[in-house]
């Protein structure tokens, strides 16, 4: 089972990329959608699921944007009630979702 990366980048608001460790360097395409899960954007901390949870949940309290890719993040987006599952897309298969809070 893939681990759960997570990276936290600094803007005017915080952006926190939650991914599957097994897609990083990888280039997904379909139709006119693209997701390319660059080592830059998305390879961060290893985080247990519940830790990934209460740090999304710390988070979701901020003005923060979050960023999943794989079904393990999406599943743990779920569970920390920050992905709406009927916001999810997929992209050759991969599970893709974004939210600003």
């Amino acid at each position: 089972m893939p681990k759960i990366l997570v990276k936290i980048h600094q803007a005017y608001r915080e952006v926190i990329s939650i991914c599957d460790s097994d897609l990083i360097g990888k280039r997904f395409e379909e139709g006119n959608m693209q997701l390319e899960v660059s080592e830059q954007f998305y390879k961060g901390e290893e985080m247990s699921k519940d830790k990934v949870i209460e740090l999304l949940k710390e988070k979701s309290q901020e003005n923060a944007c979050f960023n999943f890719v794989g079904k393990q993040a999406i599943e743990t987006g779920i569970k920390a009630e920050i992905v709406d599952e009927g916001r999810v897309i997929e992209i050759q298969g991969v599970p893709h979702a974004m939210a600003l809070l």
